[in-house]
């Protein structure tokens, strides 16, 4: 009996289901999604399949479950479920979990170092890689397009320009396109640097009059990708060479890919050939991060860290860093090495000491006045009510809403934000926040009030 035949059925209609995923999604989903998955049983009516980590299943659970259980039942119209659990132990046809994806890096280009950091580079981090980027609403946008760029053996968009803020992703989806093209084509020659690096390589150039070599090195890259393109702004020279070597690698077909804090026509102090050439590909947004997506990033690097952090305490993280993705790594990592250190378990009074003061310089933008004016302007009740001795609900409840978001969203104590709502005691603010959760559980139409307010507050 041949090895195929001799599989249980269940496995031969996975087998054929996932030729089928491959066919429709490609080459770089099934690889990052699919192939991870393992089958476990077929009983009935009901298949069971198992993913390494839980983000990886709520990803597939999002993204590929309605399909695979249509697609199984194309093979076997008995299907009707498919259940997909958490078992690191068992894995599809290779394991992907962090550490091996990191090995899988390192053992690829073992001894290849020429090959894969070109000399005018900077060094890749292995981290950032496309598995590794937890994709939400707020960037799903941008990472689709690097992907697409990264996976095409033709230029897609030229360029693909990623703009955002500070720590929401740009140099983490730029290094995970280089990684991704050096891995399916190793000959691809593929030049990496920031902005900065190439004003200083072209300014060296010019002080040792040694331009031709300097031209020859950018323009016989394959991908060309610059990084943080708003520092040239106002430099007028560098800005010239850019601006010619951007044309002569786009005649070539050559790809390439910029990142900025700011979009093409948002760039001061850029001329406006080189603003128009870097608006004539596909331009990418990645918008500041939400409470779910800062919440995923928080369970992937717990998992990666190998720690298990409450929920409540990655909750508060979520709500009060809001404006930085490196900020929000960084405080669970401080976190995780106190807690090796030290001793001890991650905890709400751990986080609240420890981050005092990134919680702090977070918490300038947001305060309790600010927040009873948002609550008060959203429920159309005074801001003076906030405060006052009123105890109909019309005021009353607002008044809890707000007292809860002061206590989410700011580090103040309770007798603080007590204080701040007409020398009420500390208790009345523990019975408030109490209370709105409990509301928050029963009434779907009060959570989402609550969740909007929450929302316009961090933005």
């Amino acid at each position: 009996m041949d090895r195929e035949n001799s599989k249980p059925p269940g496995m031969r209609e996975w087998d054929r289901v996932k030729l089928r995923l491959k066919r429709e999604f490609g080459d770089s989903a099934y690889k990052s999604w699919v192939r991870p998955i393992a089958f476990d049983s077929l009983d009935n009516e009901s298949v069971r399949l198992s993913v390494p980590t839980r983000f990886m299943r709520d990803w597939v659970l999002t993204h590929y479950a309605e399909r695979i259980r249509t697609l199984w039942a194309g093979e076997n119209p008995k299907v009707r479920r498919v259940r997909i659990d958490v078992d690191a132990n068992k894995l599809g046809d290779r394991d992907l979990t962090s550490k091996n994806r990191e090995s899988n890096y390192d053992q690829q280009f073992s001894g290849k170092q020429v090959s894969i950091q070109d000399a005018l580079s900077a060094p890749l981090d292995k981290r950032y890689t496309f598995e590794e980027f937890v994709v939400g609403k707020p960037n799903e946008f941008a990472y689709a397009a690097a992907q697409r760029v990264a996976d095409s053996d033709k230029v897609s968009f030229n360029p693909l320009f990623l703009y955002g803020g500070v720590g929401l992703g740009k140099t983490h989806l730029m290094h995970a396109i280089a990684w991704r093209i050096k891995l399916r084509s190793p000959n691809r020659r593929v030049v990496y640097l920031s902005a900065e690096k190439f004003m200083y390589s072209f300014i060296r150039a010019l002080r040792n009059k040694d331009t031709v070599s300097f031209k020859e090195q950018f323009r016989s890259a394959d991908v060309l990708m610059i990084d943080d393109v708003q520092f040239i702004s106002g430099k007028d020279s560098t800005q010239e060479e850019f601006f010619h070597t951007f044309n002569a690698l786009v005649d070539q077909g050559r790809q390439i890919v910029i990142s900025a804090d700011k979009s093409p026509s948002d760039l001061e102090e850029i001329g406006g050939r080189l603003r128009s050439r870097l608006s004539s590909g596909l331009v990418a947004d990645l918008h500041p991060t939400t409470f779910e997506l800062r919440l995923g990033i928080l369970d992937a690097k717990a998992e990666n860290l190998g720690v298990k952090v409450p929920r409540k305490v990655k909750e508060f993280l979520a709500h009060r860093i809001t404006s930085n993705v490196r900020e929000l790594e960084g405080a669970l990592t401080r976190l995780t090495a106190n807690v090796q250190l030290v001793g001890g378990d991650i905890t709400l009074e751990l986080a609240h000491s420890l981050l005092h003061d990134l919680l702090k310089s977070h918490e300038r933008r947001l305060t309790i006045e600010s927040i009873q004016k948002q609550v008060a302007d959203h429920f159309q009740i005074r801001l003076s009510d906030m405060s006052s001795a009123r105890r109909a609900r019309t005021v009353a409840r607002p008044r809890q809403i707000a007292m809860y978001l002061a206590k989410q969203l700011t580090s103040r104590s309770l007798p603080e934000i007590g204080r701040a709502f007409g020398g009420r005691d500390h208790t009345t603010v523990i019975h408030a926040v109490r209370k709105v959760e409990e509301l928050m559980k029963a009434d779907v139409s009060f959570s989402e009030d609550v969740e909007l307010l929450t929302r316009m507050l961090e933005s």
